[in-house]
């Protein structure tokens, strides 16, 4: 029987990206990857990935607007759920990006970083977005790092495109951190909830074993 893993289309994502990448990563198994803006869909798929990109009020709109915030919330109960990027922030309670409210799965806020007027080791200003590559540390729960990290070596690089990042209120919700100007979670997990502020789908060899492992993830 096929696997469904649904792409929720909101018409804020980076979906064919992140829908070849996870093909990619399933072929050979006996999953199909489908890009959908249909609530039953995603209601219907074994497991989904939230991407988002833009503004988080924006992808929020969308989601609801769209129908397929229930559907969303739906899944989050009983089955394995990835966000991306703003997809990961969309999780949270709420985002100071323009006051806007998450969707409230991982408890915690999404803040914007605060580097002005502060020099990088080189003597340059960060700049905003982080653009570019970046290192992952990854954080053990309950003593071990998250079974999403497997065959992924510790302060592997990740594609990273953001202005701001999450603050899980517990900080056993964090599965990762990274680092730019001070340390931030870049990764959280939460029962059957994995998601990254960094984009797979960009990372190269260890982007897609990120997804390969969503895809057999049996939480």
């Amino acid at each position: 029987m096929t696997r469904i893993v649904a792409v929720v289309d909101h018409g804020m994502g980076n979906l064919r990206s992140v829908s070849q990448a996870l093909m990619h990563a399933a072929a050979g198994s006996d999953c199909q990857v489908i890009v959908t803006s249909r609530p039953e869909q995603v209601l219907a798929a074994e497991r989904v990935v939230l991407p988002g990109q833009g503004a988080m009020r924006d992808c929020m709109r969308e989601l609801e607007q769209s129908g397929l915030q229930a559907a969303v919330l739906a899944v989050a109960r009983d089955r394995p759920l990835m966000g991306v990027c703003v997809g990961m922030q969309m999780l949270l309670d709420h985002s100071e990006e323009q006051d806007t409210p998450g969707l409230g799965l991982v408890p915690g806020r999404v803040l914007r970083f605060r580097l002005e007027g502060r020099r990088q080791s080189d003597g340059s200003h960060f700049k905003l977005p982080q653009m570019g590559w970046n290192q992952v540390r990854q954080r053990p729960a309950g003593g071990t790092a998250h079974t999403l990290w497997r065959d992924i070596p510790d302060d592997s690089w990740f594609y990273f495109l953001h202005s701001y990042y999450a603050k899980p209120s517990d900080e056993c919700h964090s599965a990762a951190e990274a680092d730019y100007g001070g340390s931030f979670t870049c990764a959280v997990a939460r029962d059957n909830i994995f998601a990254t502020q960094f984009h797979p789908e960009k990372s190269a060899n260890h982007g897609l074993t990120l997804y390969r492992n969503f895809i057999a993830w049996m939480p």
